[in-house]
């Protein structure tokens, strides 16, 4: 129900219409102190973007994102934190990802460290839902922006 308050929250400081709806809520499933990290950098703006495995979408039968849709993220324990819009999907294989694109994830200063974090990433995800990944799995780039917060 905290969700949905927020959501509603959202709509009226916003004029959106009552029935638009978001796709969901979701938080970095990784340990706390990086799922802090990552949400610090989306909330001050230096993260605009994330990236997942093509692969993830098809074994967990799940949607891929869709420009104009919002998401509610949360922190850790489902609290909400801030509504986010996406403003651009691009599917690609992993090893054509440049610095240009993933420099938008404010995580990494180099394609090197970018690709070496996302690489075991991906392999221990492989693991765990039952796909193997390589340099030429396609990865699903999302770009968005915060489009209301609990500060804003």
């Amino acid at each position: 129900m905290v969700i949905e308050g927020f959501w509603q929250e959202f709509l009226s400081a916003t004029n959106k219409n009552p029935l638009l709806k978001h796709t969901g809520d979701w938080c970095f499933d990784l340990p706390e102190h990086e799922t802090n990290y990552l949400i610090n950098l989306i909330l001050s703006g230096k993260k605009t973007a994330t990236t997942s495995c093509l692969l993830s979408y098809e074994i967990e039968n799940d949607t891929l994102p869709q420009v104009g849709e919002y998401d509610i993220l949360t922190d850790l324990d489902g609290n909400p934190l801030c509504v986010l819009q996406t403003t651009n999907v691009t599917v690609l294989p992993f090893k054509d990802v440049t610095f240009d694109i993933c420099k938008r994830e404010g995580e990494n200063d180099s394609i090197e460290s970018w690709q070496a974090l996302h690489r075991e990433f991906f392999i221990k995800e492989g693991k765990e839902l039952g796909y193997i990944f390589t340099d030429d799995a396609l990865v699903v780039f999302e770009d968005f922006e915060v489009v209301y917060s609990k500060s804003s």
